[in-house]
């Protein structure tokens, strides 16, 4: 049974950085293409940043320059670091997984069978 949980997020001001961690269970990483969302109040879900089986990166044009998507594939997560941090990135953040023989990144989040419960972060300007 897959198990995705993510951890990391927090409260902090404007132009801080934050680590978001999803830790995989029933799954190995390096054979899966991951990705992250994000969702807030009223808001659509809305991919962020993805990463293939064998490790291409994609990341939404709101983040690019200031988030880094990657795999720890020792620890067996996800992890997303994030910098530079703006109010409007304020949202709910999901780790997701897609099925393992969809191995090509993807932000759509109808391509992705597993999901974790999220993790909040909250940027003040």
């Amino acid at each position: 049974q897959v198990s995705l949980v993510e951890s990391g997020g927090g409260s902090v001001q404007a132009g801080g950085s934050l680590r978001l961690s999803c830790a995989a269970s029933g799954l190995s990483v390096d054979q899966y293409s991951m990705a992250w969302f994000r969702q807030a109040p009223g808001e659509e879900r809305e991919g962020v940043a993805s990463i293939s089986a064998s490790g291409y990166t994609f990341v939404a044009d709101s983040v690019k320059d200031r988030f880094i998507v990657s795999k720890d594939n020792a620890e067996n997560r996800l992890l997303l670091q994030m910098s530079s941090l703006k109010p409007e990135d304020t949202a709910m953040y999901y780790c997701a997984a897609r099925a393992r023989r969809y191995r090509h990144f993807s932000d759509r989040s109808s391509d992705f069978s597993y999901w974790g419960q999220g993790t909040q972060v909250t940027v003040s300007s």
